[in-house]
């Protein structure tokens, strides 16, 4: 389970995060925000996308409420915005769709953080399953994600 896969990096990395899972789906920013009691924006989802060379993935994490805007995306990354293909998914990010989070990827996987995430105390990105999840400060989803950087990308 990718969860485990979560719990032992964070365990290796001693990070001290209490991993939440629910008896209910999380796989989407709607029903995470309603099995945390969250509002969606608050919800970090992980969008996975192909790297130049289609050989592994570039993560974005944004909040819940934004969408990509494909020329900024373009503009930072020198190349078109296009999504993993379902098969992709877990051999380039480590976890399963509705899973996918910026912990315990492959050293392949490139983590960006998306600057609409700053407005906000506390974040909740998926932990690796489609029923969990763990509330971190920014500054932390910034350590743990081992991300290269904030960027802005969103609409």
């Amino acid at each position: 389970m990718s969860v485990e896969t979560v719990r032992n990096y964070f365990n290796t990395n001693k990070i001290n995060k209490e991993i939440l899972e629910f008896p209910v789906s999380s796989a989407t920013v709607e029903l995470a925000a309603q099995a945390i009691g969250t509002e969606p924006a608050r919800i970090a989802k992980t969008l996975s996308f192909y790297s130049r060379e289609k050989d592994a993935a570039v993560l974005v994490v944004t909040a819940g409420d934004m969408k990509i805007d494909n020329g900024k995306f373009k503009q930072f990354f020198g190349m078109k915005a296009k999504m993993l293909a379902p098969e992709d998914v877990e051999p380039l990010t480590g976890h399963a769709i509705g899973g996918v989070c910026p912990f315990g990827n492959p050293d392949t996987a490139k983590v960006y953080l998306d600057l609409s995430l700053q407005r906000f105390q506390t974040v909740f990105p998926a932990a690796g399953s489609g029923n969990s999840a763990v509330e971190m400060t920014c500054e932390e989803l910034y350590q743990y994600s081992l991300a290269l950087e904030w960027i802005d990308v969103c609409k």
